[in-house]
């Protein structure tokens, strides 16, 4: 049964592999013009460059954090000594994931916009396939994180003795911590970053001036571009690495608890399970992202379901091989479990077409949102918000069913407490199945900023118009991508966390051994600490609705959601206030600069956003690590329960209505600009162009930090636990 875990490895060099030739091939595309090559560069090197002062910022917060992990481990005893190492390995390949994808984004866009000159078909397929480099980038260092962890701690650690397979699984959950923060950095810092170029080129190019997106009239058209780069391609893949790995490492943590009583032959096989159904994804993403193709003059349909046919391929493929995954692994309800997998990946898919049917301009939602235009901004804004909260629930019935079908295909549809364990590792391996095809799911999400940075440089060199049609209509379906790639992962952030909670209650019980309590009495009864279960835990912990402990706990954590969001969104809202000063100053100042005489100064513009950024990131991303430490110190193990509960409950609906709102009213503007109500430069037009505004930090800052959020706070909850139990 071991020898199936070298799959894993061997799945992490395949995907490496795999993203290497993809990236090889897409080298070899010509860049196109002397301009072309020239504003690609320029981008690059910007993004390139703000992309290092942000590590510089976040290797500070991790070298803090890490003493004060080895303080804990090595002063205390409250922690495994191996915490420290750990979470500096999860941080290093999240931020390395991050880097690859957007060094391979900033060399696609001229290549995208080049290649289009030519066919519709050879645009998306530049553009996909080196998407395609950051998805296989992120599940083949994440699968080789994970390998490397399993295999070196399995040394210090007899495996045989079912204990030590609890702690190896709850100690490399640590390292999702690393992961969890150093995306969170990178969302935050590269939301902020872009949205304020965004909105400072919107506002006074589009709506005062009455230029065209992208026009190279604009001051802060190159900040935009690079944005698209940090935000949406690096902060998406470290964030995308985090919701990975923390699925697996979770599955694992749970796999060895749940079947604590059965013997570590069946712990090994729940341990192994969801790491096999990982290395096998890879392959099938590999399989699905050669089936994406299209003809020349594609709908924006077409180009839908030329995306759609890959991702459903290896979706249906990986459902079909978790049932030979769990008779081969020797479980007696295989394809019970296999069906919990299944249920997974249906959530996902309904989450995903759900979200494209509520922001893709191909159907009525948007259709009527921008058809709201012609009666001015206001009405826009109002039915826009109204969209977002309406399409918040379809998502959240979806999860709550596939919560109850994981959890009771993995019990035998028992609900009683005596199957909790069972259940919840359910609920967590359809959390793996739903991210198992990552490669190829992720991949329809980066390939959105590439396409649109192709529209940039199409325009900004002065292309044929026909080819900013092409890049336009790429541009579009990466805008309809990228929302189900945001409900996709807000989906998968729902099921982890809740998993994360069974987490936490298995490292309070390590905690406890670490202090000397070997025993606790639960109910008149004596129990031992090491084979007590979840419910022992709560019952000795009180964790229950009528704990105020636990009460207090949930309004935090529903608090912090909203907190977070306004945090966010100010500092969006800061920093592009500074962009539109410094916008109006050079149009008004540098003469020349609206014929096209002079060039603007587009270096103060990137000045601006960096500095913001690096600047604004700080306080939000700190709050989400410093708060769960503060419950836990004052409001012990019940509170910091709440809290987790009340941040997962709040923030995976607030992260979905944030979403689908700002990707329907970027989409209403595109269905404008195709020429309806009006078409560009119309009233209508200026309309959604607030819209899509307002909607940037809501779709591209605030909204896909929060699923990060409420996995770090369960993260940051399991390596904090030796300190809670010590004090409580």
């Amino acid at each position: 049964m071991n020898t199936l875990f070298y799959l894993v490895p061997a799945a992490a060099v395949i995907a490496l592999l795999f993203a290497w030739i993809f990236f090889r091939q897409m080298m070899k595309e010509s860049e196109g013009t002397p301009t072309m090559k020239e504003i690609a560069q320029y981008v690059r090197e910007g993004a390139m460059a703000y992309l290092k002062q942000q590590y510089k910022v976040v290797i500070i917060v991790f070298v803090v954090l890490a003493c004060l992990f080895a303080v804990l481990a090595y002063g205390f005893g409250v922690q495994n000594p191996w915490v420290p190492f750990a979470f500096l390995t999860g941080g290093f390949f999240s931020g390395l994931a991050g880097f690859v994808g957007m060094k391979t984004a900033t060399y696609a866009s001229a290549r995208t916009a080049n290649a289009t000159m030519r066919s519709l078909n050879s645009g998306l397929k530049i553009a996909f396939r080196s998407g395609a480099v950051m998805g296989l980038t992120v599940v083949g260092l994440g699968l080789l994180d994970i390998a490397i962890w399993w295999s070196v701690l399995k040394i210090f650690y007899d495996p045989s003795d079912a204990q030590n397979l609890v702690v190896i699984t709850t100690t490399m959950l640590t390292f999702g911590m690393g992961a969890s923060t150093q995306a969170l950095f990178a969302r935050v810092g590269g939301g902020i970053y872009t949205k304020a170029a965004d909105v400072g080129a919107d506002i006074v190019g589009k709506v005062e001036q009455d230029i065209p997106e992208d026009d190279p009239r604009n001051p802060a058209t190159i900040s935009d571009n690079m944005g698209d780069n940090v935000g949406d391609v690096a902060g998406m893949g470290a964030d995308l690495y985090e919701s990975y790995c923390g699925s697996i490492l979770a599955t694992m943590a749970l796999g060895a608890s749940a079947f604590f009583q059965d013997g570590t032959e069946m712990q090994m096989r729940a341990i192994l399970a969801p790491m096999i159904i990982a290395a096998i994804g890879v392959v099938l993403s590999i399989i699905g992202i050669y089936v994406v193709r299209t003809k020349e003059g594609a709908s924006l349909q077409d180009l839908l379901g030329s995306l759609s046919r890959g991702t459903n391929l290896a979706a249906v493929l990986i459902a079909l091989c978790s049932f030979g995954v769990f008779y081969l692994l020797g479980f007696s309800n295989w394809w019970m479990l296999a069906l919990s997998v299944l249920s997974g990946l249906l959530a996902g898919v309904i989450i995903g077409k759900i979200t494209e049917y509520y922001t893709s301009h191909s159907y009525k939602p948007t259709q009527k949102l921008a058809e709201s235009s012609q009666t001015g901004p206001a009405t826009v804004i109002i039915n826009g918000v109204g969209l977002g909260m309406i399409s918040t629930a379809v998502p959240v019935v979806t999860i709550a069913v596939a919560i109850l079908l994981s959890y009771g295909f993995a019990t035998g549809f028992n609900f009683s407490v005596d199957t909790l364990s069972h259940g919840l590792y359910g609920i967590s391996i359809a959390a793996v199945g739903m991210l198992s095809t990552l490669g190829i799911t992720l991949a329809t999400d980066a390939y959105g900023p590439i396409a649109d940075n192709a529209g940039g440089n199409a325009q900004m060199s002065e292309l044929d118009p026909s080819v900013r049609e092409k890049t336009d209509i790429l541009d579009s379906l990466g805008n309809t991508t990228a929302a189900t790639g945001k409900g996709f992962a807000i989906g998968s952030a729902a099921l982890t966390a809740l998993a994360l909670l069974a987490s936490y209650i298995e490292e309070i019980k390590i905690g406890l051994g670490h202090i000397g309590k070997d025993v606790i009495e639960v109910g008149g009864r004596t129990v031992k600490t090491v084979s007590a279960s979840i419910m022992d835990i709560v019952d000795y912990y009180d964790i229950t609705l009528m704990n105020p402990m636990v009460l207090v706990g949930v309004f935090v954590g529903a608090m912090m959601a909203f907190l977070f969001c306004g945090l966010t969104m100010n500092a969006v809202g800061r920093a592009a206030e500074k962009m539109v000063v410094e916008v109006r100053r050079q149009f008004r100042e540098i003469a020349g600069i609206l014929e096209g005489k002079q060039r603007p100064d587009y270096t103060s513009c990137v000045r601006i956003s960096t500095k913001a950024a690096q600047h604004e990131m700080i306080f939000p991303s700190l709050l989400a690590i410093i708060v769960p430490m503060i419950v836990g110190v004052l409001l012990g193990p019940a509170g910091v329960i709440g809290l987790l509960a009340g941040g997962l409950g709040a923030g995976f609906v607030l992260a979905i209505f944030l979403a689908n709102s700002g990707g329907a009213w970027d989409n209403a503007k595109k269905y404008v600009e195709e020429g309806h109500f009006g078409g560009k430069n119309s009233d209508s037009h200026h309309a959604t162009v607030v819209g899509d505004t307002v909607g940037d930090p809501f779709k591209d800052t605030s909204g896909p930090s929060l699923n990060i959020l409420i996995k770090l706070m369960s993260m940051v909850s399991i390596v904090m636990a030796g300190l809670t139990v010590m004090l409580h």
